[in-house]
């Protein structure tokens, strides 16, 4: 259950942390925010980035083994990091028509399987 609640956690703050990094790039599509000054788009992004914090922080004490969890550091954050990939790319795909998938980035996605795969093997 442990496992369940880390990975969770980590999907969820990957969310937010992805708004907080690329949403600000369809800050122009929305009226009134076109024209923000910069440090204003970074306090909201702060904003955003600390919800992120609030998921990410249980989801790596609850997931840790040293915590009575099941995984490793190194693989808590080989986790975070495919996780981290596959919300951008649904982000990306879904809010900014203009990226597409290739081939390419499923070979990618592939070798990051792989790396799952070989950081859990025994």
């Amino acid at each position: 259950m442990k496992g369940f609640y880390t990975i969770s956690f980590l999907v969820l703050s990957n969310a937010f942390m992805t708004f907080a990094w690329y949403g600000h790039l369809k800050f122009k599509d929305i009226k009134g925010f076109e024209y923000l000054p910069l440090i204003t788009v970074i306090l909201i992004s702060w904003g955003i980035a600390f919800f992120e914090y609030c998921f990410q922080v249980p989801a790596n004490r609850i997931g840790f083994i040293d915590n009575g969890g099941p995984f490793s550091l190194i693989q808590l954050k080989v986790i975070q990091e495919v996780i981290s990939l596959s919300v951008f790319t649904i982000f990306t795909l879904f809010l900014f028509k203009t990226e597409t998938f290739r081939l390419n980035h499923i070979i990618g996605f592939c070798f990051l399987i792989l790396s799952v795969y070989f950081i859990f093997k025994k």
